[in-house]
């Protein structure tokens, strides 16, 4: 495997890990039952601008890539 596979394996496997994040607050909103959990939605949020910011770096980086022939 080159090495920019490799990055995009990271990338990938970075983005895979920030969904499980994301996956783990909406449990531990609905998990609190009535009870308004706060640190719930922050993981949410925060999962969320990680996977956008992850999947951006991705694609530009994919580009750059390609560009350079080596995908």
């Amino acid at each position: 495997m080159n090495k920019a596979k490799a990055v995009m394996f990271i990338y990938a496997l970075s983005a895979i890990l920030s969904m499980v994040g994301i996956g783990f607050s909406v449990a531990l909103v609905f998990m609190t039952g009535t009870n308004f959990e706060t640190t719930g939605i922050i993981g949410i949020i925060v999962g969320l601008i990680a996977m956008c910011a992850i999947f951006g770096l991705g694609f530009v980086t994919k580009r750059k890539f390609r560009e350079q022939g080596l995908l």
